[in-house]
Parts: C-alpha cells; structure tokens; sequence
C-alpha cells in the first residue's frame, strides 16, 4: 500500500529534530510512498540538502507571522505559526494525506483530524520541559501552553519517542495520556554517507595534517559547547586542534548571543590558534570532518537522544559523552567511547585516554561501527518506519 504523507513541521533548518524527519521521510519515500514538507520556514542556505535539491518538497507557510513579540512569546508564536500550517493544510490546500506526521509542536493536531487521514505525532521531547518556570509570570504564561501540549498530543492516533529516556519522561510529564509510545530510534542516511565523497579540508580551514577533536552542535548554551573548550584547555598536547561545527541561524538571537560568548571564552583562554569555528557546515563538510577526527565529543546533558553519535560511530570513530539521556542508549562504556561527568577534568581524561593508548581510538571507533550496523542502522530504522505507517494507517 503506498500512502500520501505529508510532515508537517515548525522550521525546516539544521538540528536533531530536522535530521529526524527528513531521515523519516527519506525511509518512506524509499519504500515508494509519496512524501512532502509543510513547514513555517525553509532557507535554502540553512537546510538538509534531501530538502534543497528536490529530493523532499516542501511548502512554506506562515513564514510572514512573527517568531517573537518584542523579543519574547517564542513558544506562543511558534504554536500560532504550526496551527496556521494545520488550517492550511486541512482547509485551503489541494492536498490529501493519508498520513500526516507532526513532531515538536502537537497543538496543530486536533485542527488535522478535521481530514480522514491518520496523524503520528513524534515528541523528541516534552516541549513544556524544555521551557523555563522560573517566575511568576512565565509560569502563568506557560500555564495554557502546557495544558494545550499534553491534551493536544493524546489526540494523535499514535505517539512515537526517540528513546527510552524520552519514554520515561514522556510518563511522568504526561500523566493522563494512558497508550504508551512507541519507542523509534532515530538512524541516519547512511546511503548518503557512503555516496559522500572526502574532501580535503586543509581547503576549507587550517587543518593541514593536524589531528584534532570534533564537537558538533547547534551555537545553543544547553549544548553547553563550553565544556569541550575547557576540557581541551587541560589537555597536554598542544598540537592537537578542536574543532567546534554547528548549526547557526542568524535569524536566532540565541544563536548569535551564545556563538559570541564561546569566541570569547576561547580569546580569554588564548586558544585561538587551536580552536576552529565552523558555523552551518554543509553535510559534505560534515561528513569529512567526521570521517579524519580522532574523536568526537557530544557536551549535552539529559539530550534526549543524539544523533550525532550515530553519525560518528557509523564513521568508525569513539565518543565522549555526558552519562546521561540518550547517549546511555548508543554509548557503551568503555566499549565504542566514554561516558563521563559533564565536568571538564573527566572529559579530558577520557579524550587522553582516546588519543594517547595506541590502539584505543581506532578499537573503539570498529566497535561503534559494529554497533550501530547491529541496533541503528538506516535499514533497521525503516522497517520500523514502514510497519508503523501500516499499523496506523490501518487502525480504525
């Protein structure tokens, strides 16, 4: 049975979650079912290339509605741009899903059950827990917006999360949903990993023969990239570079703000000439970074899943990462990579360990490959993908 699927998602850009769905549909569109994009944003310059070069359509709508009022009401305004989408998707479009798959904003949902066609619902995570309480006014501000998220998502016809972790939450945040989530661990394209060429990078930044350590992530404090900079600062090698790639929109003043701070750290630590920033790299930069690193170093605490581990274990390259959230789900211990602290001293005792024991990094990078063919490979995450769309599609 091939199906219409349309996803429908709140800024098409770079990150975890935009990794996700385009894997997501890529799998569908794979195993023949027609899939397309509506989206609030899509800039072609900060974008998955699946989603520039015509491989995945994609619609924008209600880009021209604000993203903030005065600085403030981000999360208010990204529920009003989603339900914008939803109307008109449901209402005003020519188009007719069988199945639409929403993520990260659930309150759009109950709108698209105005059509005959199913609705999956993908939460990364709890979006009330990712937003601060810590005053009086944002917490009545917040008030509606979570009572919105948690009755808005039980009107899915199935609910799906990226880990266990993300499941455990899930339960103790959303109390009166009773149907348990599916658990999806999310994969990558690793077709196009094997399609990717290896550029020379010496080209791009000054790399030329020197070994370095990769962090990649979006410019967002909670990735707390900080970490990487000080733990770098206590290594004994001063040959060795950090590399630190990520997402940047300069449409998002979190971005600009927290991009600003780390250069400064770096400056008052006089690591400039050790320390790479590298803003949005494209997947070809991506992919050749990962592929000469000799480690890759994931800073997040509680991430709720972390795909950029999966993206170096299928490269053959060993890990460090928070003990906690989802990276406890991918990173065996002592095994493809380390779990530590988030605390600098730990993290730098772990990349020496990587860099200096002969051997090390390159067993571990083999068994993190193994790994991932075993539990996380792409053909395992779309068969998962294809029996859900069946199951939902077919229940009544």
């Amino acid at each position: 049975m091939k199906l219409n699927v349309v996803f429908l998602h709140p800024d098409l850009g770079i990150g975890g979650a935009e990794r996700l769905v385009v894997d997501a549909a890529v799998a569908m569109k794979q195993s023949g079912h027609s899939v397309q994009f509506v989206t609030n944003h899509h800039s072609v310059s900060h974008c998955f290339e699946e989603t520039r070069d015509g491989t995945l359509p994609v619609t924008v709508v209600g880009d021209w509605l604000p993203r903030t009022v005065f600085g403030k009401c981000y999360a208010l305004c990204s529920y009003a741009r989603m339900v914008y989408a939803a109307l008109y998707l449901t209402f005003f479009s020519s188009i007719n899903p069988n199945v639409v798959f929403v993520d990260q904003i659930s309150v759009c949902i109950p709108i698209l059950n105005w059509m005959p066609c199913k609705v999956l619902f993908y939460c990364h995570y709890p979006d009330q827990l990712l937003a601060a309480h810590d005053n009086a006014l944002k917490r009545y501000y917040r008030l509606p917006l979570d009572w919105l998220e948690e009755k808005t998502t039980m009107c899915a016809h199935m609910i799906l999360v990226n880990s266990n972790f993300t499941l455990d939450v899930f339960k103790s945040t959303f109390k009166s949903i009773k149907t348990l989530p599916t658990v999806v661990y999310p994969s990558i394209n690793t077709a196009f990993f094997d399609n990717t060429e290896t550029i020379q990078l010496k080209d791009i930044m000054n790399l030329d023969n020197c070994k370095y350590i990769l962090s990649i992530n979006r410019f967002e404090r909670k990735k707390n990239l900080g970490l990487a900079i000080h733990s770098f600062n206590l290594l004994s090698d001063k040959k060795i570079k950090l590399v630190l790639a990520g997402g940047y929109d300069p449409l998002n003043l979190e971005n600009i703000e927290y991009f600003h701070e780390l250069v400064n750290l770096v400056q008052d630590m006089k690591l400039n000439e050790r320390v790479i920033f590298l803003k949005s790299p494209s997947d070809v930069i991506k992919i050749s970074l990962l592929r000469n690193c000799l480690c890759l170093v994931y800073t997040p605490s509680f991430e709720h899943f972390g795909i950029v581990p999966l993206e170096a274990m299928y490269c053959c390259k060993p890990v460090v990462a928070v003990n906690n959230g989802g990276p406890k789900e991918t990173i065996e211990n002592d095994h493809n990579g380390y779990l530590r602290n988030a605390e600098p001293e730990d993290f730098a005792d772990a990349i020496k360990r990587l860099v200096e024991i002969e051997g090390k990094a390159e067993l571990f990078g083999n068994y993190g490959k193994k790994r991932f063919d075993e539990t996380f490979s792409f053909g395992a995450f779309k068969n998962k993908i294809d029996s859900i769309l069946e199951n939902v599609y077919k229940s009544e």
